[in-house]
């Protein structure tokens, strides 16, 4: 009787427990929607701005570049540095820098006013995403890959609903009308504080006791561990070089080969960014039962049939094909973030920093380059150049196998 007695505080302790980080989860993964939301509104906003201030290919390309380096420069260092200072309120000063850059955009009428606006969204997002990282990690109960697709999914259901608000309110309606979205950077703001609650009285969740953290250690030379992050580099830069080519100019391709309107292409653009949204939480719990090198192997190989297709097909069969590989390419991110961290373990607001900045990195000068060869040669060209990029998926086999090598 005495021991029912006693074991049933602590299994109501940890059922409380349990409840506390599902719903740390649910947070994070809610306010990544609104942050990704407000950011997938400047792509979204491409052929307005096109149009209204008279730009090319090339200077769409560096408003994306501007966002992206922004973000991706500042990643790395905020995550290095809130390894050894945890900044529990770091997110909500994030998320005000993300609302001066929107009110700022919504009033920009002229191409510096631009980079300057995007560039302030770009530097909420370089605090924002290794800091919430960091708290799935804390919060994951240990299904690391789990938790980081339920963040991912957050996000990326909020950049598939930029583009249809951007051809509901901003198309119709014209810029300025870009402000009402910083009703959701306030939301955000007051969520995040919350968040930062937990997150002040659990600090010690991300400091691994030396002797688990021996024991998580693979068992790899320093070299073997530097070749492959390296190859996770280059695969970072294969999914996002491709990635740029379908959100910063899918509208265009679609306006120019298809004759489509603005409107109709964003409704395009949505489709594809829904099913990368639908299809981010595949690579976490897969990852997390069959081993993340697998689903890094199918998520971007697999991409390749359906993106050497994409060129030469109708305007239906571009619409599926782009959900294929949408649903293919989304859930490799989780899957290489999670399977980095355990390569380096200890470190996982660096980890994380590093490859979302790598991320927006490639993201940013990959847009930049495909705009200039857009504006040297054509849309469609650079969509049957892009088409090869998920063959370097076959570096995947060089990658050691953790799963194997802890047990």
């Amino acid at each position: 009787m005495e021991t029912t007695l006693t074991d049933q505080p602590k299994a109501a302790a940890q059922q409380v427990a349990q409840q506390t980080v599902l719903s740390i989860l649910l947070a994070l993964s809610f306010t990544h929607f609104l942050n990704d939301t407000m950011q997938s509104l400047i792509p979204a906003m491409y052929p307005v701005l096109k149009g209204s201030l008279k730009l090319n290919f090339t200077q769409v390309g560096l408003i994306t570049l501007t966002f992206q380096m922004s973000a991706s420069l500042l990643q790395p260092l905020v995550g290095l540095y809130t390894d050894k200072k945890p900044q529990p309120y770091s997110l909500a000063i994030g998320m005000g820098f993300t609302l001066i850059g929107l009110v700022s955009l919504s009033m920009a009428h002229n191409f510096p006013m631009v980079l300057v606006s995007v560039g302030f969204v770009g530097i909420g997002s370089a605090v924002f995403h290794p800091e919430a990282s960091r708290l799935a990690y804390m919060a994951s109960g240990g299904k690391h890959g789990m938790a980081q697709s339920l963040f991912q999914v957050g996000g990326n259901a909020g950049s598939s609903l930029g583009p249809l608000l951007a051809a509901m309110v901003i198309v119709p309606f014209g810029q300025f009308h870009v402000i009402w979205f910083s009703i959701a950077a306030l939301i955000a703001i007051v969520v995040m504080l919350n968040i930062s609650k937990w997150y002040l009285s659990n600090t010690h969740r991300i400091k691994p006791k030396k002797a688990v953290q021996k024991l998580d250690q693979p068992t790899l030379s320093n070299t073997r561990i530097v070749f492959s992050l390296g190859i996770l580099l280059v695969l970072i830069f294969s999914k996002y070089f491709y990635m740029a080519s379908m959100t910063s100019y899918y509208t265009f391709y679609l306006i120019d080969r298809f004759h489509v309107s603005v409107q109709s292409a964003q409704v395009y653009l949505f489709i594809f960014l829904f099913a990368v949204a639908a299809g981010t939480f595949i690579g976490g719990p897969v990852g997390d039962r069959i081993g993340r090198k697998y689903v890094i192997w199918i998520s971007i190989l697999g991409v390749a049939p359906f993106s050497l297709l994409l060129p030469h097909a109708s305007l239906m069969w571009t619409a599926v094909l782009s959900v294929f590989i949408g649903v293919i390419l989304s859930s490799a991110f989780s899957a290489i973030l999670v399977y980095a961290q355990e390569l380096v373990p200890g470190k996982v607001g660096m980890i994380a920093g590093l490859f979302f900045g790598l991320a927006f990195g490639m993201a940013g000068v990959g847009s930049a380059i495909l705009g200039r060869l857009a504006d040297a040669t054509s849309i469609a060209y650079v969509y049957e150049v892009c088409a090869y990029l998920p063959l370097i998926g076959v570096l995947t086999a060089f990658l050691p196998n953790l799963e194997k090598r802890k047990a």
